[in-house]
């Protein structure tokens, strides 16, 4: 079979990474994510569960963040994985 060489435009790629639409897929995706992350956050006092929020910055790029912003949310993925599993790992 033969190989295949693709070589990608540096600045194609740029455009393409920094379009309002690629940003906006990329919203909706970890939406998703955020939804399937409180449907399964431990809930005590609710706190953990209400502070999973989505951040989309663009830097050179778009980039969407699923984030969980209380002082013990590492304590809780280490042990519970929520924000792991959330993403299907």
């Amino acid at each position: 079979m033969a190989r295949v060489k693709v070589n990608l435009d540096s600045n194609g790629m740029r455009e393409l990474l920094n379009r309002g639409e690629t940003a906006e897929a990329m919203r909706d995706v970890a939406e998703d994510v955020a939804s399937r992350a409180r449907a399964d956050a431990p809930v005590r006092t609710g706190e953990y569960r209400s502070s999973i929020e989505v951040v989309v910055e663009r830097t050179d790029r778009a980039v969407a963040r699923v984030l969980a912003d209380v002082p013990y949310a590492a304590e809780v993925e280490a042990d519970r994985g929520t924000l792991n599993r959330a993403l299907g790992g």
